[in-house]
């Protein structure tokens, strides 16, 4: 039996990258199993949350013995719930993705474009996710919601999400910012929210769409995918640069003449970005897809339970 198109973005090399790794949510969420995240909710987990008066009917194994000793009152012990979480994977699927650097990490004998660098980003935290029994939900977008799959925790949700991001391609114009407010409202409750994006927006916009993300509590991880090209910029000659959003649209020039203008507006950004994110309280993850997806996921999920 020949191996299904889509398992082409679970190497094993990948699988074992990230295998002994979570994705823990960083603060409370609301699930629907048991699981390993803080629930919002009070219940009987190991995890001691506070005292409360006792009252008529609440069961005396809650009683805090101590506490009656000590003061002759009666108090019951409440602890933290733990629950699964939901988390939804926003995966930008535009024209500008589709841009492929020469210095890209190669991987199956060629480099990279960016939007094959998030479609295994994606499909790698899809599996780490559901094999912790976690909910997850794909969202592919450009100007609009191209696709949207609601969260689920079974194990088929690893093919049905996988099936979507292969078949997917990038392709048209960008809109992240108007997409990031409709998912906002769409998704039905707190959790965590994976953007892969070059983020091609404007970044006051940008801003007012993470901000609806957190209004609405959810926990929010911002991987912004840039070619080193990108960053760089290293045309020397006279060239024709092409609009990959707008098929025809061309310009010639001689990149030596705005390198340093292009340079300095791209660090701008790029603080600017950075610095949003840290009053947000939002995970930024700046990615080179010179770097190898697997070794910078692997990377930030280190890094991401290093007490800050």
């Amino acid at each position: 039996m020949s191996t299904p198109g889509y398992m082409r973005l679970l190497p094993p090399e990948s699988v074992r990258a990230i295998g002994r790794f979570e994705l823990l949510a960083r603060g409370p969420m609301e699930g629907f199993i048991t699981g390993r995240h803080k629930s919002p909710h009070k219940g009987f987990s190991v995890e001691f949350a506070e005292h409360r008066a006792y009252a008529a009917g609440d069961d005396l194994r809650t009683l805090d013995w101590r506490v009656l000793a000590r003061t002759d009152r009666l108090y019951v012990k409440q602890y933290i719930e733990e629950t699964n979480m939901r988390a939804t994977v926003l995966l930008d699927a535009s024209g500008s993705m589709a841009y492929r650097g020469e210095a890209a990490a190669p991987f199956n004998g060629r480099p990279l474009s960016k939007f094959d660098y998030a479609q295994y980003i994606a499909a790698a935290l899809t599996y780490l996710l559901i094999g912790q029994q976690d909910a997850v939900g794909l969202v592919t977008f450009d100007t609009k919601t191209r696709t949207y799959l609601p969260a689920r925790a079974r194990p088929s949700q690893v093919r049905l999400v996988l099936e979507e991001i292969d078949r997917t391609e990038p392709c048209g114009e960008t809109s992240v910012a108007e997409v990031f407010h409709t998912i906002a409202e769409r998704i039905p409750r707190r959790g965590m929210v994976i953007i892969l994006s070059d983020l091609f927006d404007d970044p006051r916009h940008l801003t007012e769409a993470l901000y609806h993300f957190r209004h609405r509590r959810h926990d929010v991880v911002l991987m912004h995918i840039m070619a080193d090209e990108e960053l760089t910029f290293p045309f020397s000659s006279f060239s024709e640069f092409r609009d990959l959003e707008r098929p025809g649209q061309r310009v010639n020039l001689d990149p030596r003449s705005i390198r340093a203008n292009y340079l300095e507006r791209v660090r701008a950004f790029l603080r600017e970005i950075t610095a949003e994110c840290d009053r947000l309280k939002i995970d930024y993850v700046h990615l080179n897809t010179r770097r190898p997806y697997d070794l910078a996921l692997a990377e930030y999920l280190r890094a991401r339970h290093t007490p800050r």
